[in-house]
């Protein structure tokens, strides 16, 4: 059994390997990332060779955003077990979506009665592809954790200099990320940063008008000027205002886009 690591703590990590080593001695620990784009790259460089993952043990909070990101990037066709330190995550949707959740600190017990859960099912993944669908998780623990009374906001107060200007949600073209800073751009080309991360300002607008169209991009219909077929089912978006690199929308993604742009 090949199982890869994510988990940003060092000591967490040791940890994992130390108790998957008493378990289960012959578990082949193949590699261990502590971010998104670590993850992303590891993913994409090990694909149908010897050091191709079985398993994954995926922490959800990573230094350079959630690890649900990484299933924007690349596809993941293995079984995967969620690992975190937060009780709001720990939700009827890990039951339903993925193979198992832990909560930090993880108990050998726990990790021992995963492992085994994988194994029972190892024969069937063997077989059939993994019907896991992230963007259902990530919608149901939203609905979960969402304050009841949260309402769309409708402006974002940004700083212009020493001067502090609201900026209303109607005037947003896309909100992006871009060296761990969130920034809006407006649709006349203004464009400031945001003193929220991305996935924040995402909980925080209507999800008919914008769509979270990569890891770096949350878009308004508006803004969406053309969208194209691309290869492996993935489409690429053209946006007003011009942005300076490619922005695709994954495969997995398409449809809920399409729907989306449609609707």
């Amino acid at each position: 059994m090949n199982l890869f690591i994510i988990e940003d703590e060092v000591v967490a990590a040791e940890r994992i390997r130390e108790l998957i080593r008493q378990i289960d001695p012959d578990a082949r620990i193949v590699g261990w990332a502590d971010s998104v784009d670590a993850s992303v790259q590891f993913l994409q460089t090990h694909k149908a060779g010897p050091d191709d993952p079985d398993l994954i043990l995926m922490d959800i909070e990573l230094v350079d955003g959630q690890s649900f990101e990484i299933f924007q990037e690349v596809e993941i066709t293995c079984p995967v077990i969620f690992t975190t330190a937060y009780d709001e995550y720990a939700l009827r949707a890990f039951k339903v979506h993925s193979i198992d959740y832990l909560l930090k600190p993880i108990q050998r017990e726990e990790l021992h009665n995963s492992l085994t859960k994988f194994r029972q099912l190892s024969q069937v993944y063997k077989s059939v592809t993994p019907t896991f669908d992230v963007n259902a998780l990530i919608d149901e623990l939203r609905r979960a954790t969402a304050p009841t009374s949260l309402t769309h906001r409708e402006h974002f107060l940004v700083r212009q200099g020493q001067r502090l200007i609201s900026v209303g949600v109607d005037e947003v073209a896309y909100f992006y990320s871009e060296d761990r800073v969130t920034f809006l751009k407006a649709h006349d080309g203004r464009y400031f940063p945001v003193d929220q991360t991305l996935e924040e300002v995402e909980l925080q607008i209507d999800e008919r008008q914008f769509f979270r169209a990569s890891r770096q991009y949350l878009v308004a219909r508006p803004a969406v000027t053309g969208v194209y077929v691309h290869l492996n089912g993935k489409l690429k978006l053209t946006l007003k205002p011009a942005i300076n690199e490619m922005l695709f929308v994954s495969r997995d993604r398409a449809p809920e886009f399409k729907k989306w742009l449609g609707g």
